[in-house]
């Protein structure tokens, strides 16, 4: 039997989700949270296995007690069930640590198949918010915004090139060469020349 928590501020929306679960095979709602401050206190008592989890309610949102409860309780898995779908609420709730994120559109069969795929090992994504997530993983590809000189630096650290060479083969001061690196190496995320290399070789038309 999974042991469900569920937390929202509404009372309409937990009686309903409450009747929707109990009436799922191998499914029990333990308890009920109003807010995040309860969600600990309830944990603790009630012991389940997923908390159904909204973001927007007082005192402390969802995202906080999320944070904390996968802290205190890591063997918890939490499912987000909230009506956004913004890449900041959708990455911060993840970032706290959720392993699931529904939007409250989600038809029932949906929001059990989730909780049953937690308990599985799974991270269930409501169809638009992995669209959100996909659209600003392309927006925010690394080296997106190397400037055409960076390029050139960086294609040239690809063959091998030492500053000095680089610096000849451009014609501008090996400062300057050491000072496209250091902003090459912030966008793309690197921390040396072995690994610009490689993603120049690997994201660099040749």
């Amino acid at each position: 039997m999974i042991r469900v928590l569920v937390v929202d501020d509404h009372a309409i929306v937990r009686d309903g989700l409450e009747r929707l679960l109990n009436g799922a095979d191998g499914i029990e709602v333990v308890g009920t949270a109003t807010d995040g401050v309860e969600v600990s206190d309830a944990v603790g008592a009630n012991a389940p296995d997923v908390v159904l989890m909204d973001l927007s309610m007082p005192v402390v949102d969802g995202v906080e007690a999320t944070r904390r409860l996968t802290k205190d309780h890591p063997d918890v898995k939490v499912v987000v069930l909230t009506t956004f779908a913004d890449q900041r609420r959708i990455l911060d709730a993840l970032e706290a640590g959720a392993s699931g994120y529904l939007l409250k559109d989600a038809e029932p069969d949906e929001v059990i198949a989730a909780i049953r795929t937690v308990v599985d090992g799974g991270a269930p994504l409501d169809p638009k918010a992995a669209r959100v997530l996909l659209d600003a993983q392309r927006q925010s590809k690394p080296g997106r915004e190397l400037s055409g000189r960076e390029r050139e630096v960086l294609d040239l650290l690809a063959t091998g090139l030492a500053n000095k060479h680089i610096a000849r083969r451009l014609g501008i001061t090996e400062r300057t060469v050491k000072a496209h690196l250091t902003s090459i190496f912030q966008q793309l995320g690197v921390t040396d020349r072995t690994q610009a290399a490689l993603w120049a070789q690997e994201h660099l038309p040749h």
